[in-house]
């Protein structure tokens, strides 16, 4: 990614003079677009989300350093930080508990901006806040997009809602809209559902006692059966805390499953029962879970371009990924940046949009790919593969040095190896009345 940085007299003659900007989709990625734009300069901006009401849905999500970096230069990372917990580590083990491979996270490997967990809908909330505090009411819900039309220096979208259709005009329309997008249905009308991996995953949260030094994210398993768990909260007085964690098994459930359909544990125990650890014991985490939702792990096949026109994809709409490597919600808030640096920047909406495309398809497309061969999960298969029964030591399987380069490329592929996202410029517009950073600025 090329290093970004403009003064505020470059931008004057340089912008793109936005108007005005729709859109499609209210969560993280839609929220994170209109809170860059805003500090871009970019304010006429209006959200429209499918559903009648936000009501901070999911379970727990990791927000990366290179997505952190981008929310503390907007000057909401303290506001984020105060619902989560800063991980220091990441451990991944065989399905008999055994350690393969273990890194220091965020601030502990030596990056300027931490490493998040939090829960998804409690973030969401929070960036709603944060848009109705900035640019206050600009949030509809209830609009179902089924149309664009595109003008010569114009383009509308037409929702569909209780009381009619609705049109709205702007100066680009930027789909937010998650996996089941309609504005990529409208440009790739033949794309179909999307494509399961034939993996399920049961997400859920629940109070136990901690495990490890109560900041580890923990991944044990393999290809097939897998679980992932990570603090949502400090220890309480009593050595318990909230975790949320991920319970996936091969061959189970279904694609057409409904999201965020919630499930009756005991099946789902039954799978892990011999997965007692020393460390944590995972059925009884399982079975302590105040709801399990399920879900198909699917993602989208990359396509050959986002953006038609004055129309573009920014988060899942644009390149849905497998949770490996827990960079979902991450390359979402990157795209909303760098969309929105360009914007600023450009001289025109089409060159804006080119821009933004050549910057983040194809690093994501790449990303897609490496998760597909999952990732840096990719130890805990081949320890599998090499040690179905486990090994004295884990080096004997697999070197050191083989492990560590594969932890480094995923780095390197998702934008966040430490080095590199450490000295990267920002992309931070200055301009008349820009926001003062207050915590952790890119340029020391």
């Amino acid at each position: 990614m090329q290093n970004y940085i403009r003064r505020a007299d470059e931008v004057a003659q340089t912008g793109a003079r936005i108007v005005n900007v729709v859109i499609v989709g209210a969560g993280i990625a839609g929220l994170a677009t209109a809170l860059s734009l805003e500090a871009a300069g970019i304010r006429d901006i209006r959200i429209f989300e499918r559903a009648s009401e936000i009501r901070g849905l999911g379970v727990g999500i990791n927000l990366l350093p290179h997505a952190v970096r981008e929310l503390t230069e907007l000057g909401v990372a303290d506001r984020i930080e105060a619902l989560g917990v800063a991980p220091s580590r990441l451990a991944y083990f065989n399905r008999l508990g055994q350690p393969i491979w273990s890194e220091p996270r965020g601030l502990d490997a030596g990056y300027r901006w931490p490493q998040l967990s939090v829960h998804r809908g409690r973030l969401q909330l929070a960036l709603v806040d944060l848009v109705r505090e900035r640019l206050g009411e600009v949030i509809e819900t209830g609009h179902r997009l089924v149309d664009v039309s595109e003008g010569a220096d114009a383009v509308a979208a037409t929702f569909d809602t209780a009381a009619g259709p609705v049109d709205a005009t702007g100066d680009l329309v930027i789909g937010a809209d998650g996996i089941h997008s309609a504005l990529r249905a409208i440009r790739y009308p033949a794309e179909g559902a999307p494509p399961w991996s034939g993996l399920t995953l049961w997400r859920g949260t629940a109070v136990i006692p901690g495990y490890l030094d109560g900041r580890t994210m923990v991944m044990a398993g393999d290809g097939d059966q897998k679980f992932v768990a990570y603090p949502l909260s400090a220890p309480d007085g009593a050595g318990r805390q909230r975790v949320n964690f991920i319970a996936e098994r091969r061959g189970e459930g279904s694609p057409d499953a409904d999201w965020n359909r919630a499930v009756d544990p005991a099946p789902i125990v039954d799978l892990f029962r011999d997965w007692r650890f020393d460390w944590l014991d995972v059925p009884a985490a399982i079975a302590a879970a105040d709801e399990i939702l399920e879900y198909p792990m699917v993602d989208r096949d990359a396509l050959p371009r986002w953006t038609f026109g004055r129309t573009t994809l920014v988060g899942d709409a644009a390149h849905a990924m497998y949770p490996n490597g827990s960079n979902g919600g991450s390359q979402a808030i990157l795209d909303a940046r760098t969309l929105a640096f360009h914007l600023a920047t450009a001289p025109t909406v089409p060159a804006a949009l080119e821009a933004y495309e050549a910057d983040r398809r194809p690093a994501t497309a790449a990303l897609l790919e490496m998760t597909r061969r999952t990732g840096p999960e990719r130890v805990m298969q081949l320890a599998y593969e090499r040690a179905p029964d486990g090994f004295a030591d884990v080096h004997d399987v697999i070197p050191e040095e083989e492990l560590v380069e594969i932890a480094a490329a995923y780095k390197r592929a998702a934008g966040f190896h430490p080095d590199l996202l450490n000295a990267r410029a920002s992309m931070t517009v200055e301009h008349a009345g820009a926001r003062t950073e207050r915590t952790r600025t890119a340029n020391p």
